[in-house]
């Protein structure tokens, strides 16, 4: 792997643990900021550097939001990286952890998910040389801090990084602010912090997001979301007048009996989503509810004669999925439904043109207009109301465009991929 020059900030997360560094006495290290700053990658090497430097025969934690995203974000990219340097890893798949030997040192890197917070319950009892949390501010308080409890051995430190969140995020008002405190050496990194990125690659991050999302991804800041989830979204000028003809089809589903029935039929033209049409049925503005057989009959209309790959559904429809698996024509998949990971994805797919809206969906576009962040929260939340085609949409993007990945630079290869 060939290397650019080293940026300052990366060179002092590389060398911060050194004896002679002049941040040598700290037991920790906190990096935050921008995505695709540079912090990962170095941050991940230099954890093997001073462990394999410090102890011999210990063992050491990685941990992530879940192992695959670990084993994607960091194992996969520093494995090379640490072979070409002279190290010798063995991967344990099965059992998740590495066994990593340099010349004579030997020590063992235990893989770690920390989802929720059940999660604490799989790290407990261990003794640990170090402990390094990828996307610290993703993870349960519970998992992190019975992670740090494990770091008992003499000489121990503690890595964390993260994008930033909610101000009033657990980690920024118990970490961040309070990183001197703690002994912590804390490092704020922006996009330009990373040598490898062109000029070109960051404006095209830039023109991915908006509001709290650009804030936060492109600037690095620690803000509260507010106003409209969506407020780059205009009415007039982003939605199509024509409906294209597509090649491949699917339909969402955002289920309600007292609260509105949302349906999206989308359709895939020359590599961007339309939705083409939709359906909207709210009981207290029509009068009436329906029936999950009447939903069905609406779902059929809506599909006409085209052929549907599947419906993507509100997991929570349990009744109203079994309603369509058993008439046998559709195939129904329940959705992916991270509110705010589908919102960030949604922004990104919409900003990046894969997803488009054509004029037929009139309650879609309403709800562009209505759908808001609560203002009260004290961690990211859109408002419950005007959210129902919104949710179908988030549902589409979360489970057909990303098909399962959480890695957000897939957008930004496909986009390029199309110029």
């Amino acid at each position: 792997m060939n290397f650019e020059a080293f940026s300052k900030k990366q060179l002092k997360v590389l060398t911060w643990w050194c004896k002679n560094s002049s941040e040598g006495g700290y037991d920790g290290i906190i990096c935050d900021g921008a995505v695709r700053s540079g912090k990962t990658l170095c941050m991940s090497l230099s954890f093997f550097a001073w462990a394999m430097g410090s102890f011999k025969d210990a063992s050491f934690a990685l941990c992530g939001k879940t192992i695959a995203s670990l084993r994607r974000n960091v194992i996969t990219p520093l494995l090379p990286v640490l072979g070409e340097l002279g190290f010798v890893c063995r991967e344990k798949i099965s059992q998740n952890f590495i066994e990593a030997e340099f010349g004579n040192t030997k020590n063992r890197f235990y893989l770690f998910g920390g989802r929720d917070e059940s999660s604490a319950s799989l790290i407990q009892g261990m003794t640990l040389g170090g402990i390094l949390l990828d996307e610290a501010a993703l993870m349960p308080r519970s998992f992190v801090e019975q992670a740090i409890a494990r770091c008992s051995l003499s000489g121990s430190k503690l890595w964390f990084n993260c994008n930033p969140e909610t101000p009033l995020h657990w980690f920024h008002t118990e970490w961040i602010e309070k990183a001197k405190e703690k002994n912590c050496l804390y490092l704020h990194f922006t996009m330009e912090d990373n040598p490898s990125l062109s000029p070109d690659i960051i404006e095209r991050y830039r023109s991915l997001y908006s509001g709290a999302f650009y804030e936060r991804f492109v600037e690095g800041k620690w803000v509260a979301a507010e106003g409209l989830v969506y407020p780059f979204f205009d009415s007039v000028k982003d939605v199509c007048g024509d409906i294209p003809l597509c090649e491949k089809y699917y339909i969402s589903c955002d289920y309600g009996t007292v609260n509105p029935l949302s349906l999206g039929l989308w359709g895939l033209r020359d590599g961007t989503w339309y939705r083409t049409d939709e359906y909207y049925w709210w009981s207290k503005r029509e009068g009436s509810q329906k029936t999950d057989e009447e939903y069905y009959d609406e779902l059929v209309r809506l599909a006409g004669d085209k052929k549907i790959e599947a419906v993507i559904a509100d997991p929570s429809a349990v009744s109203f999925m079994e309603c369509i698996r058993r008439h046998g024509r559709f195939k129904v998949i329940p959705a992916k439904n991270d509110v705010n990971d589908g919102i960030r994805r949604v922004s990104e797919a919409l900003k990046g043109g894969r997803i488009k809206i054509c004029s037929p969906c009139k309650d879609i576009i309403r709800e562009f207009g209505l759908y808001r962040w609560e203002s009260s929260a004290s961690k990211d939340a859109p408002r419950k109301e005007h959210d129902h085609a919104m949710d179908d949409m988030r549902y589409f993007v979360s489970t057909i465009l990303y098909g399962g990945s959480d890695d957000s630079f897939a957008v930004i290869t496909a986009a390029r991929e199309r110029m």
